[in-house]
């Protein structure tokens, strides 16, 4: 068995092992790679794509991949890996955790396997927890990688032009925050052409501080949200219009199929009241589906039946319980009618166009891998929602930090002034002092208790990354007093001494000297060696003192912060040491820890003095072990509810994806026009009785797909449902095959029309079923009390409502294409050219241009049908409501003949 299988096939506990037993290897490589020239080095990258080209494994480059990384750095930063750093690089390649401490070097670890996988050609995505370690590990990297030949990109939120995205992710390592990979991956499924789209795939990624991303962001699902386009007043106007129209008059209600239609005499009195030339004008399909809410609000929804009108909103109630239904709401517009009709204010939202978990975004990527100094804590969560197992590395020098016992006082007074006490004593001598705490309200108030005592201090709250790095960096010097939010500046060393980098840097800006000017590069080196001498001589001084002094000011929900916090001090062998105060009024005490400490305290000891004790170690743990376990609960109940909605989005990405491609969808609409005039015929023809159909609304239904020539009288000559089928579907397919050839372009056109209909459908359709499943889940808990499991009642709820959607987006899609019609010649139409969003808009919407060669815009290019420039001859005579000359199956009067007298 390889070296390799053993490592693969170790346990648990033997893996730490078995990585160690690979390092002699890449040592034994080091004397060979040393000798070579810069030339031959770099040489070595095009050697190792012609192996992988040739079938060879990255396992097998490994070995030889990391030494030739290892000198590299050697030559063009000046670090030289550590054993226990190729045992981390080792655990990353492989799809693990490292745990390694602060201090480690993980930065420096991440180039191993990141330069190894990233000769695969396919990308490696390197994900930071803020900008500027992003930006500052990309920078600083990117001449290990660039030396080896290979390229680095670098994602930012101020980049909004979609090509330099595009050409970051084209690189073969790309640096970002999970935020920005995760909102470019929405941002591709909701591009309108393949050009826009920026990711190439997820191959492979490094996740630093893996723990903080995974597990502490992981609540929150990224989502990006948009207007619903509809304002509040045009649902206030149809509700006035359609209360002046007269039932059986103006429309027809036919409330056993729930349907309401409107009539020829309703329709032109709308118009009217619109003042609008023609309601079914392609561009004027949003004022058609407004009509027909508003008269389903009016005719078929029922006060104090269908819902009920509560402190001014809108509230449905459940018809099988008659309880109320709280957080949800009707669907494409229905609800706003209904509020509009009652008269009450319309809540104006913004709808979900896109959203995913970050749990579900980044188990998208075939390996991936991650590193922090805390992850043991949470490594049955990593195991089971990742498969990700956590290996601890050793550290390089062994750990010498004394971690104190907690004191605990009765008051959050008392131990703040304990705090200070502490801290001024230490601050005497000259000891750095990073100070710990919970949130930025608890650090203002400690910076208060220090200003009165005189104390001179900084303090970060992990708001300005770049001024916070400096900060932390230099948060070892003697006598530097900081005070922090557990997590800030976190990715940041704090050198014992201060940093000598940082330190010129910043006293080189202060100058106001730039890399430009000419005497730059002499500054720097003279400013360099200053600061190293004294650095060095401060980091002596610290270390005598007993290295940096961490203190928390109380304890997190979750020990792994505590333990970041901890692990800030001690790096690479540095002394150090620890202690955290806590109170009886602090929120985890108060909230979770057991009466009994505080009854001990009670009777024994006066407020300004601690107690030790295990009884109250024992709570505090328990108490975080506690919410540890109920935020763990959280996140596994995010993640269940997403599954549903992530293989929804999954089937809806796929199928824009295939149109986006060019996808011919003609067979397609083919199948879904035979489905949809066979679920018409079956909705309308019950039985295989005649006389129990309704060929009067058959003949309706079929209108609304495509101008059908059939009355019902013809079809009453039918012997069967399937010859009814069979008959429009003939009709349909010749009517689609003769609008195909007429209009300009021919099938081409077509294909692309098809395309850009179906685009624009499917994005509608998903926007609204988002919003259909946030209703749902808002009051999905309250299945609960009528003894059904939310979850279960979710998975099947939305198993339907998924169901309805791609239903309505065939139907959607087919009514559309059936009836657009193209009149611009010669129209080349490229995928994404959003013809078919005017569907979905106001006719006052704006639509995009086809392009910048001069064509016409999309509004242009489509017209009413009967407006198209390649129809018949007029006829000399024709009457107002016949049907007109053109071939649209419409009424004159409402195609050529709009405009005559």
């Amino acid at each position: 068995m390889s070296v390799f299988s053993k490592v693969l096939r170790a346990g648990e506990g033997k893996k730490v092992k078995r990585l160690a037993e690979i390092v002699p290897y890449v040592n034994d490589f080091e004397a060979e790679i040393s000798k070579l020239s810069d030339s031959e080095l770099m040489g070595k990258t095009d050697q190792f794509k012609a192996r992988f080209a040739e079938g060879e494994g990255l396992d097998d480059m490994m070995v030889e991949a990391f030494a030739v990384v290892r000198e590299a750095a050697m030559r063009t930063i000046g670090q030289r890996h550590y054993d226990v750093q190729l045992m981390g690089g080792m655990a990353l390649h492989f799809g693990w955790i490292a745990e390694m401490r602060t201090g480690e070097g993980k930065t420096l670890v991440s180039t191993l396997p990141v330069y190894l996988n990233a000769l695969a050609g396919e990308g490696v995505h390197v994900v930071t927890v803020n900008d500027y370690l992003a930006q500052r590990d990309s920078e600083w990297m990117s001449r290990v990688y660039n030396f080896l030949g290979l390229s680095v990109g670098l994602i930012l939120p101020t980049m909004d032009n979609p090509s330099v995205r595009k050409n970051a992710y084209q690189r073969d390592i790309t640096y970002g925050t999970n935020t920005e990979f995760g909102f470019d991956y929405l941002r591709d499924n909701m591009a309108k052409s393949v050009d826009e789209m920026v990711q190439r795939g997820h191959s492979y990624a490094i996740i630093d501080e893996v723990d903080s991303i995974l597990i502490d962001e992981a609540r929150t699902p990224l989502i990006i949200a948009g207007p619903t386009g509809q304002p509040a007043k045009i649902y206030y106007e149809f509700a006035s219009i359609v209360r002046t129209l007269r039932s059986s008059i103006d429309y027809e209600v036919d409330e056993e199929k729930k349907i309401v239609f409107p009539t020829e005499a309703g329709i032109d009195k709308v118009e009217r009241a619109l003042a609008i030339e023609n309601l079914y004008d392609p561009t004027a399909t949003a004022f058609l589906h407004q009509l027909n809410q508003a008269l389903r609000a009016k005719e078929l929804f029922k006060r104090d039946r269908d819902y009920i009108v509560d402190t001014g909103e809108v509230k449905i109630v459940d018809e099988f319980t008659g309880r109320i239904l709280e957080g949800r709401r009707w669907s494409e517009g229905l609800h706003q009618a209904v509020e509009a009709k009652e008269r009450v204010k319309i809540k104006e939202e913004n709808h979900t166009w896109a959203t995913v978990t970050l749990q579900n975004y980044f188990r998208m990527y075939e390996k991936l891998s991650g590193m922090t100094g805390t992850a043991e804590t949470e490594a049955a969560e990593f195991a089971s929602t990742y498969g990700l197992p956590v290996v601890p590395i050793p550290t390089n020098q062994p750990l010498v930090r004394m971690d104190n016992a907690d004191l605990v006082y009765k008051s959050e007074d008392a131990k703040f002034q304990a705090v200070v006490e502490d801290i001024a004593v230490r601050f005497e001598l000259g000891q750095p002092i990073l100070v710990g705490t919970a949130s930025v309200a608890k650090s203002e108030i400690l910076s208060k208790y220090l200003e009165r005592k005189g104390i001179p201090h900084k303090v970060l709250n992990a708001k300005a990354h770049e001024q916070e790095a400096e900060i932390v960096a230099q948060a070892g010097r003697l006598g530097a007093v900081t005070v922090a939010t557990n997590m800030a500046g976190r990715g940041v060393d704090i050198l014992l001494g201060g940093n000598p980098e940082l330190l010129t840097n910043s006293e080189l800006t202060s100058r106001g000297l730039s890399v430009q000017d000419p005497d730059y590069s002499s500054v720097r080196v003279e400013l360099l060696e200053k600061y190293k001498d004294l650095c060095r001589s401060e980091g002596e001084r610290v270390r005598e003192l007993g290295g940096l002094y961490v203190l928390g000011s109380e304890r997190h929900e979750s020990r792994r912060i505590d333990n970041q916090l901890r692990g800030r001090s001690g790096r690479q062998g540095d002394p150090g040491e620890s202690r955290f105060f806590l109170s009886l009024e602090d929120d985890l005490m108060r909230l979770f820890a057991t009466g009994a400490v505080s009854a001990i305290l009670e009777r024994t000891f006066p407020d300004d003095l601690p107690i030790e004790n295990r009884m109250v170690s024992r709570a505090i743990e328990k108490a975080q072990t506690t919410v540890e376990g109920r935020n763990a609960e959280i996140r596994k109940e995010v993640l269940k509810y997403d599954e549903v909605l992530n293989e929804q989005r999954k089937v809806v990405y796929e199928r824009r994806y295939d149109v986006l491609n060019g996808r011919d969808l003609k067979e397609s609409t083919m199948e879904i026009l035979e489905d949809n005039l066979d679920r018409i015929v079956n909705a309308n023809c019950v039985s295989d009785f005649i006389e129990n159909w309704d060929l009067d609304h058959l003949i309706l239904d079929a209108t609304a797909i495509y101008p059908t020539g059939f009355h019902s009288e013809d079809l009453k000559e039918a012997i069967s449902k399937d010859q009814i089928i069979e008959s429009l579907l003939t009709e349909a397919e010749e009517y689609y095959e003769d609008r195909e050839q007429r209009i300009p372009g021919g099938s081409e056109t077509m294909r692309a029309v098809e395309r850009e209909v179906m685009l624009s459908v499917i994005d509608t359709k998903w926007r609204e079923h988002l919003a259909e499943m946030d209703y749902l889940r808002e009051g999905i808990n309250l299945r609960a009390m009528g003894q059904q499991d939310p979850l279960v009642a979710w998975q099947r709820e939305g198993f339907e409502l998924f169901g309805k959607l791609m239903s309505q987006m065939d139907s959607d899609y087919l009514t559309f294409v059936m009836h657009v019609e193209v009149m611009a010649p010669s129209i080349g139409l490229p995928v994404g050219t959003d013809l078919a969003a005017a569907f979905y808009q106001s006719p006052q919407g704006d639509v995009a241009d086809l392009g910048s060669n001069g064509q016409r815009s999309a509004m242009d290019a489509f017209a009413v049908p009967g407006n198209s420039e390649i129809a018949q001859d007029e006829p000399t005579a024709i009457g107002r409501n016949d049907k007109c000359w053109c071939g649209s199956g419409r009424k004159f009067k409402h195609c050529h003949g709009q405009n005559s007298d």
